[in-house]
């Protein structure tokens, strides 16, 4: 899990330092397919068909400004200054997923869209320190909520984190709101995938016409990051840590 959870911190670090203005996201997906490839992995999102849409076309999500999750790379979809785009990245490697995004901001971003992000990060943060042998499910979710709507942002109820492994998306589900000390008990050998989705304003989404992306239904900015963890017997471990990516 540790290893895969590597290779797709790699990926996304590559992606991220070719976000620029003008850059399509159709080209980000370019240079997933290359580093992916040249890791010896797999996509874990590439042909992915649940029930109900057609199969996934990338190997990663990119979903800029008010979308939120699942955007499919578009040749005509280019990044321009003050911008910000979620980049989700997902590889299979000797069996195992390794799941990970991070939003980007392209050139100068907004005060507004600054905060939102640091926001983001910092529940993400929290959300690990709570993944813990003596937490439940809720505790994760609670410390999401309560940084978010203590911030004036929304949390995505309708989007949540998995668990992950041998299968991409495994139980349980990992809402990002809760009620401390509710839920399923965290245990050793648990590895989740974590990912606050937060919104400027509202927490309603909507689905885009091409089946597969969200994006918030007033249009205000999102922001989505990402980590998978292990649950050990003295706390979590975060499996997709890159400092030269995070810091």
């Amino acid at each position: 899990m540790k290893r895969s959870g590597q290779a797709a911190a790699r990926v996304l670090q590559a992606i991220g330092e070719a976000v620029r203005p003008g850059v399509s996201t159709l080209e980000l997906d370019r240079i997933s397919r290359e580093q992916i490839d040249a890791l010896g992995a797999t996509s874990s999102f590439l042909g992915y068909r649940p029930q109900g849409h057609p199969a996934y076309p990338a190997t990663i999500c990119a979903s800029p400004n008010n979308e939120i999750v699942h955007g499919i790379p578009r040749e005509g979809c280019i990044l321009t200054d003050g911008d910000i785009v979620s980049i989700d990245v997902a590889v299979r490697l000797d069996g195992y997923h390794g799941d990970n995004a991070f939003t980007f901001r392209v050139g100068q971003a907004p005060e507004e869209a600054e905060r939102l992000m640091t926001v983001t990060r910092e529940a993400l943060d929290r959300a690990i320190d709570a993944a813990t042998p003596t937490n439940r499910l809720g505790d994760v979710g609670f410390a999401v909520q309560e940084h978010v709507e203590a911030s004036g942002f929304s949390v995505i109820r309708a989007l949540c984190g998995h668990g992950i492994g041998r299968s991409m998306w495994e139980t349980p589900q990992i809402p990002n709101h809760g009620s401390p000390g509710t839920g399923p008990r965290l245990r050793p050998g648990m590895v989740l995938a974590i990912e606050p989705m937060i919104t400027a304003d509202g927490p309603e989404i909507t689905f885009l016409p091409d089946g597969w992306g969200t994006a918030t239904a007033d249009d205000s900015l999102s922001a989505h990051f990402e980590h998978t963890i292990a649950i050990l017997s003295d706390g979590p471990e975060v499996l997709t840590a890159n400092p030269a990516l995070w810091g």
